[in-house]
C-alpha cells in the first residue's frame, strides 16, 4: 500500500475515534442548564476563548499551541472517563488512568505526529510553560463561567464550597492573574452572595 495512503488510513481511523469525545458527559450545565456539557463541546469553547483572551495571559504565549493543547487534552479521557473536579479522586488515580488512556489514543497515530501530540498532553499535564499555564487557567475559567450563567445548579447540586473552589483553582492565576481576579469579583462573589456557593 502507497505509504501516503496508509498514513491518511491511520489519520483517519484516529478522527473517526476521537468522535467519541462529544459522548463524555462533563459535570457543567450547558445554556439552560437543560443538559450537562460534553468534553468536545468544553474544548471548541475553550479554544475560542484563547484566541479572543490570550492578551491577558501573565507572559506571552504561542497562540496555536495552546489551543492545540486545549483540543486534545480530554481525548485521553475517551478511555479514562471524565473525573468532576469535586469529586475527591486523587489526582494520582486519575493521572494513571489518563496516561494509559494517551499511550493508546496517540499511538493510534503515525509516530512523528502521535508523539508530537502526546508530549503536548504531558506539557499541559506538567503545567509548568508559559502555554500549559494559560491552558489551566482555560480550564478553570470555562466551566466556572457556565456555571454561573446556569445559575449556580451544578454548584447547589454537588453542595460545592467556595474553600473547594479556591482549591481547585490554585494554579489559575499561574496563568493569569487578571482572569482570576476578574472571576472572583464577577463570578463568584455574586455567586456566593445569591447562595448558590456555599461559604464556608
Amino acid at each position: 500500500m502507497d505509504e501516503k495512503m496508509k498514513e491518511l488510513d491511520a489519520l483517519f481511523d484516529f478522527f473517526r475515534e476521537i468522535d467519541k469525545e462529544k459522548l463524555i458527559e462533563r459535570k457543567t450545565y450547558v445554556t439552560g442548564a437543560v443538559r450537562w456539557e460534553n468534553d468536545a463541546e468544553h474544548a471548541w469553547h475553550m479554544a475560542l476563548m484563547t484566541v479572543l483572551l490570550s492578551e491577558y495571559s501573565n507572559e506571552p504565549i504561542d497562540v496555536l499551541k495552546t489551543v492545540t493543547m486545549l483540543l486534545i487534552h480530554d481525548l485521553v479521557e475517551i478511555d479514562a472517563g471524565d473525573t468532576y473536579a469535586y469529586s475527591g479522586v486523587s489526582k494520582e488515580e486519575q493521572h494513571a488512568k489518563e496516561e494509559k488512556g494517551a499511550a493508546r489514543i496517540f499511538g493510534m497515530l503515525p509516530k512523528e505526529k502521535g508523539r508530537k501530540l502526546y508530549d503536548l498532553w504531558q506539557e499541559f499535564e506538567a503545567g509548568e510553560t508559559a502555554e500549559a499555564r494559560f491552558a489551566h487557567t482555560m480550564d478553570n475559567i470555562q466551566p466556572m463561567m457556565l456555571n454561573d450563567y446556569t445559575d449556580g445548579k451544578a454548584w447547589q447540586q454537588f453542595g460545592v464550597s467556595l474553600s473547594k473552589i479556591y482549591k481547585r483553582n490554585e494554579l489559575t492565576p499561574k496563568g493569569s492573574r487578571v482572569l482570576w481576579s476578574y472571576a472572583k469579583e464577577r463570578i463568584l462573589a455574586p455567586n456566593v452572595a445569591k447562595g448558590r456557593i456555599r461559604d464556608e
